[in-house]
């Protein structure tokens, strides 16, 4: 089961593979709180910037950011994620520092994901 948190969250016994696909290294975080980093998953660095500063809508947020995909680092770290859920038998929590779990690029890579694994 792929699920999502905030790396601030308490690690669990049941997160199984923590994934962190953020861009940059969050500060204060110790590298124990995520067995791998994924940064080519993380937005591209004005695409966030934007959605911070209220410019986007989050469906144009979302659109940009599955748009993202077409570039080859993006496909590349996607394809590596998919390969660590497959070898962990599907038990994967993907980290990032937004405390809203609706609202951030870590539920599209989800979406993503679990249509794409049919999971």
């Amino acid at each position: 089961m792929i699920k999502i948190k905030s790396v601030y969250d308490p690690v669990s016994k049941d997160d199984g593979e923590r994934v962190l696909v953020t861009r940059y290294w969050p500060r204060g975080v110790k590298k124990e709180k995520a067995g791998r980093w994924l940064k080519g998953l993380g937005t591209a660095p004005d695409l966030i910037k934007k959605w911070k500063a209220g410019e986007l809508g989050w469906d144009r947020f979302a659109k940009s950011y599955r748009q993202e995909f077409k570039g080859d680092e993006k496909k590349k770290a996607y394809g590596e994620l998919k390969e660590i859920i497959r070898n962990s038998g599907g038990n994967v929590t993907i980290l990032c520092t937004c405390k809203d779990t609706e609202r951030c690029h870590r539920e599209i890579l989800k979406e993503m994901l679990d249509k794409d694994l049919a999971i």
